[in-house]
């Protein structure tokens, strides 16, 4: 059975560590099942939404971000009555998350802790959908250099893991509280060198996402990992708003949310489809195409679905992960001030009557 950490667990894992840093068918509601070539009949509201919003992904595209290339793409978002004008790069959560607070841009892709983080500080971004419903944060290591396969945490008990820096290293030591055995395994700063540490037998394992575990795989080695979403209730992406935007413009939020949910139900029904459709945005990815393809899959199948989904719908929050990671970032005094974590999130804005909200867990 799955532990909720307790606080004292979180006073251990927190330490020293900063808030520096992630019911119809598919292709429309006509009835005929989309074999990815028929033109998608669409959910729109047939109200235009009066002019262009752009999003502000948390890093450069990749496939974690195959929901939003995707509706773009096949006009989900058009269909919706929802001119989105740009796609742009970020420059990680924090910013992203400053971004949407300060109303320079519609749309963010941010991370909980940060939304967390800069609503402590006197901006006001709003998360309105959970993308991931499990941190992509993960323990993992390969078998050439762990000398066998890391089965659990506790066969990390007498090994050195590295992280970077961030709730990263923060989720990563209270999984080892959790299981144990933090006072039996070194940990190290590893920077943003972390798989390279790894590899080269620096690190016995390593504290990361699980985007680098699929990078070390993609050099040829074994890798075995570790979810501490498992174990430890915290978001991955969300989507976040301004707040006084959001209030003034609800049809143009609800619009996003649902063409997103579409876009990611059709992409896990096509991954490789999907991949494509990320790769002719972003040129630059097709070299890794195979790579962005198992992100993709990856995160569809093992971080964005979850009980609450199941329950309520995509993007559904929960009150029990905001709370974690605000305690968290709170005991490790990485909070610029006074933040109520029931204040920074909603579902108003999830309309789970739509078949790709509501239902998404059935289209998939």
């Amino acid at each position: 059975m799955q532990r909720t950490p307790t606080r004292r667990s979180f006073l251990v894992a927190a330490g020293a560590t900063g808030a520096t840093g992630l019911a119809g068918c598919l292709g429309g509601t006509g009835g005929g099942a989309d074999d990815g070539t028929a033109t998608p009949t669409g959910t729109a509201t047939g109200t235009p939404i009066p002019g262009e919003s752009s999003l502000l992904l948390n890093w450069k595209p990749s496939g974690l971000h195959v929901p939003y290339f995707t509706a773009k793409a096949r006009g989900f978002y058009e269909e919706e009555g929802l001119t989105l004008s740009a796609i742009e790069t970020g420059e990680g959560s924090t910013f992203s998350a400053k971004q949407v607070g300060l109303g320079n841009v519609d749309f963010a892709v941010t991370s909980g802790d940060q939304v967390l983080n800069v609503n402590s500080r006197d901006l006001s971004p709003l998360s309105v959908g959970v993308v991931m419903q499990k941190s992509p944060a993960v323990v993992f290591s390969t078998r050439e250099t762990f000398g066998g396969e890391l089965s659990d945490v506790e066969g990390l008990a007498g090994k050195t893991v590295g992280t970077g820096p961030g709730m990263v290293r923060m989720l990563t030591s209270l999984l080892l509280e959790e299981a144990g055995v933090r006072e039996d395994v070194e940990m190290v700063d590893t920077g943003y060198d972390t798989v390279q540490q790894l590899l080269a037998g620096e690190i016995d394992a390593a504290g990361g996402v699980f985007g680098d575990a699929i990078s070390a795989e993609a050099q040829g080695y074994t890798v075995d990992s570790l979810p501490v979403g498992d174990t430890i209730p915290s978001y991955g992406h969300v989507v976040a708003v301004n707040r006084e935007w959001a209030d003034a413009n609800g049809e143009a939020v609800r619009a996003f949310l649902r063409a997103t949910a579409r876009g990611a139900a059709w992409a896990q029904r096509r991954p490789a489809e999907a991949t494509d459709l990320l790769v002719e945005a972003n040129g630059v990815l097709a070299e890794s195409r195979e790579q962005q393809r198992r992100k993709w899959e990856t995160m569809a199948r093992d971080f964005m679905l979850g009980d609450a989904v199941r329950e309520h719908g995509w993007g559904w929050s929960e009150a029990e992960p905001w709370r974690v990671v605000h305690d968290a970032l709170a005991d490790a005094d990485a909070l610029g001030g006074e933040v109520d974590p029931n204040a920074v999130w909603t579902n108003d804005y999830l309309d789970t009557d739509d078949e790709f909200v509501g239902s998404y867990a059935d289209q998939v």
